[in-house]
């Protein structure tokens, strides 16, 4: 067969030493971070990577998991979105972004944040590149790229069955590879997985685990080499991934300041539940509700998220003479439906109902000169068509809500009347008596759609000066056309609501009015990139780049305000007469731009035995896209202004023995917004203009922390028995961080460290491995996301802060078998 023929060299990326010439020597590790096969010695990126083999014995079965291997990289689940950050910078919750760090699944961008949920399968490598990324990747990869690559085709019959059971949280994983030539021009390669997960947190109010997951995922790659010059690789994947209730829980509970004595001194959990609160109140919250602390327990109505993803992937490399030129084609689809129990209580306040549907189709043409000249370059051409289709509602289907609202308007003598003293949270609402009448059977249905067409066409030449000097230059051109629509309708049991009276309810509790806006837009971008290379020995390679970077601009999809035409920044409603205190939402914002100079060096030492990469960042980021809480329901995007970003990132490996290898990874980073005057403030913090925002100016972003990284130690030990003894001992840390947006310095979470361990016993003759699998066995209690919960400052005037937080200690044993 000679379907390798124009394929990249096959990745090798164990950490285990090899045996040459009786002394240790680390196994080369290629990525393809540039889209050639190169040593990660010689790519003048800040890039991590990881082989599939690593990916299955750590248990990392999705990019949530995978952070914790990769420095100045996060990535987590919110109430109603993703977020995925890198260095610092990430986009935040809305719809209507493309993503900050894009992904890249054999090529084809996955710019859509739910997709980062999918789980992992049978998986060659993991690229992790940090930094700007928009020449070869081509779109909005404005603080780095992701780029995963499925396992290819082997040149022989072979195949693999994986067991994986862990008893506490009842996690069960059954992976199937079968691999091999069908003719002498064809292979196939099918992966399969089931994994399903019981759950990590006690929903009280429903007596069950959450979040339970149950996630189907196939895939079928056909590698076709239809002649000496002309290999089609074409890969045909689909995938389902529910999962239901989260890995959510509120964690602060603080009483009220409200002047109303129905709310005054009590937390928003004891407004809730009838007992504690005295009074005509017709309310009958489960006693969960009362469980307003972190302890792995949550108090909750349940909720869910159903996902469908389908993709083809089509490959062809054709070698003209040793110039390669390749055609990627791409066609995706997902769609998904979740409901989001919003009040995140046991209480049946209300809750969100979203779907999403996103279609895309790409084309991209490379044209790959090989290499040994003293000039090599790629150059190539890129389209893409794609529409989004979003839609969300608040539910409000019990009288919890209503029934609060018509007390405390009773309580004000049947008119909620004129703005009350600094602290109550009523008021405004004038000349309307029973004012939660107008919320039972509430819907507010809002639909966002976005279709964009991209074109571009991009370059990048490395000029070999002398053997050992060489500078690389290049440039991406992009045109790319949005069209975006929101309309929010207000309907009371399916029909439309249009008494005055009632939107000014729902305007004074939800922060929500009516609307139907669209536009269109257009955008121009040119991103430069230069870099010098040196290499000072064999060993050692020293670079420096400079290059810029976009993140393109578009539409608002979660703003529940129509925005004044005036005044274009996200603003929190603040309810009063004149123009200036009207609601002001957001619903176009332009681009983010970023300028990055990185300088490093790749070493290799010890004959071999040890490498060492650092490299030193800083970033300079313009018209910053923010997406800001309401402090209700909604989010407000605008283009804040500025931050800096810097710091420094080393990753190494050193062969102990032939049999006992040292790896690691280390951050440092510093992250300011040098000007950012509208950001969100935080529950009651002072705000001198009155206006919910606040300056964040001088201050750093959520999830930053002073320093992360990773150590992990591996062996493998022949036994005379044929058996041999592996392991792996990983110590995860990462300083203190705050991950919330609004950067409420309650909910720090603290300074950490994990460890993970996995000790296993095999017959590579039988082809068969046992293993137990040991994750954070420290039993960290790790905050992945927080924010404020609705309504209980904004209405009630309590603070309560819900968070997401991480798996706790778990022990899996694991039995594969090949052949």
């Amino acid at each position: 067969m000679n379907r390798r023929k124009i394929s990249s060299t096959a990745i090798a990326l164990t950490l285990s030493g090899s045996l040459q010439a009786n002394s240790p020597v680390l196994e080369e590790v290629l990525v393809t971070a540039q889209l050639r096969s190169q040593s990660l010695q010689d790519v003048p990126v800040s890039v991590s990577a990881m082989g599939g083999d690593k990916l299955q014995e750590a248990g990392i079965d999705k990019i949530e998991n995978l952070q914790a291997y990769i420095p100045n990289f996060t990535m987590s689940e919110t109430g109603i979105g993703t977020n995925i950050y890198i260095r610092g910078l990430g986009s935040g919750i809305n719809q209507g972004f493309e993503q900050s760090v894009g992904m890249y699944f054999d090529g084809i961008y996955y710019g859509r944040a739910q997709l980062s949920r999918a789980p992992f399968l049978d998986l060659e490598r993991v690229e992790v590149l940090r930094g700007p990324q928009n020449i070869l990747y081509g779109k909005n990869s404005i603080a780095g790229a992701i780029s995963l690559h499925s396992r290819r085709p082997s040149d022989e019959n072979e195949g693999k069955v994986s067991l994986l059971y862990e008893p506490e949280h009842g996690e069960e994983v059954i992976d199937l590879v079968l691999s091999g030539p069908v003719t002498d021009s064809v292979g196939l390669r099918f992966a399969g997985r089931y994994r399903q997960l019981d759950g990590y947190i006690e929903n009280l109010t429903l007596d069950r685990d959450e979040p339970a997951r149950d996630e189907v995922t196939a895939r079928l790659l056909i590698d076709w080499a239809v002649s000496d010059r002309l290999q089609i690789l074409t890969k045909l994947e689909a995938g389902k991934f529910d999962v239901t209730g989260r890995q959510v829980e509120v964690v602060t509970d603080i009483p009220s300041n409200s002047t109303n004595p129905l709310f005054e001194g009590r937390t928003y959990a004891q407004i809730l539940d009838n007992t504690q609160v005295p009074g005509a109140l017709n309310i009958d919250a489960d006693e969960s509700v009362l469980n307003n602390f972190q302890d792995y327990k949550r108090s909750s109505n349940g909720d869910y998220s159903h996902n469908d993803t389908r993709n083809l992937t089509i490959k062809a490399d054709y070698d003209l003479d040793g110039t390669i030129l390749t055609f990627v084609t791409g066609f995706m689809h997902y769609e998904f439906e979740e409901v989001a129990d919003v009040d995140f209580t046991g209480a049946e306040v209300f809750d969100a109902l979203l779907q999403e549907e996103y279609r895309q189709f790409s084309q991209e043409f490379r044209w790959v000169s090989p290499v040994g000249d003293d000039f090599d370059y790629i150059a190539g051409g890129y389209f893409q068509k794609s529409e989004l289709d979003y839609f969300d509602a608040v539910r409000i289907d019990s009288t919890i809500l209503p029934e609060l609202l018509n007390v405390a308007d009773a309580a004000a003598g049947g008119d909620l009347g004129d703005r009350p003293a600094d602290g109550d949270v009523f008021g405004g609402v004038a000349g309307v008596g029973d004012a939660g009448e107008h919320l039972r059977g509430l819907r507010t249905p809002r639909v966002f759609t976005t279709d964009t067409t991209l074109w571009s066409a991009f370059f990048q030449g490395t000029w070999h000066w002398q053997n050992n000097l060489r500078a690389t230059f290049g440039a991406r051109l992009s045109y790319e056309t949005k069209d975006g629509s929101r309309s929010i309708k207000l309907t009371n049991d399916g029909s439309q609501l249009d008494q005055q009276e009632v939107r000014t309810v729902l305007a004074k509790v939800l922060s929500v009015e009516e609307q139907d806006l669209n536009g269109s837009r257009s955008s121009t971008n040119l991103s430069p990139l230069f870099t010098l290379q040196y290499e000072p020995s064999d060993t050692t390679m020293l670079f420096a780049t400079l290059s810029q970077g976009f993140k393109s601009g578009g539409f608002d999809a979660r703003s529940n305000q129509s925005p004044a035409a005036d005044d274009p920044a996200p603003h929190n409603p603040n309810y009063g007469d004149e123009p200036s205190e009207q609601f002001i939402g957001s619903f176009e914002f332009e681009e983010e731009e970023a300028i990055t100079l990185e300088i490093g060096s790749k070493s290799t030492f010890w004959d071999g035995r040890a490498d060492l990469n650092a490299t030193a960042f800083i970033t300079e980021y313009d018209d910053l896209q923010v997406s800001i809480f309401d402090g209700t329901l909604g989010f407000n995007v605008g283009n804040a202004g500025a931050a800096r970003t810097m710091g420094i990132e080393f990753d190494g490996r050193v062969a102990l023995t032939e049999t006992l290898t040292l790896s690691g990874g280390l951050a440092l980073l510093d992250f300011e917004f040098t000007e950012f005057e509208n950001g969100q403030c935080f529950q009651q913090q002072p705000d001198p203009e009155d206006d919910g925002l606040c300056d964040f100016t001088g201050k750093t972003n959520q999830y930053v922390a002073d320093y992360s990284g990773n150590l992990s130690l591996a062996w493998e030990n022949p036994m005379t028995n044929g058996l041999i003894l592996r392991g792996a001992f990983d110590v995860v840390f990462s300083g203190e961080y705050n991950p919330t947006q609004d950067l409420d310095p309650r909910m720090l979470q603290d300074a950490y460290y994990k460890l993970n361990l996995r000790a296993a016993i095999a017959d590579e003759a039988a082809g068969w491995e046992f293993a137990l699998i040991g994750k954070n066995l420290t039993d960290e209690v790790i905050i992945t996301y927080a924010n404020s919960m609705s309504l209980a400052n904004s209405v009630f005037g309590a603070i309560g802060h819900y968070a997401f937080i991480e798996r706790p200690r778990s022990i899996a044993a694991q039995f594969s078998y090949r052949w």
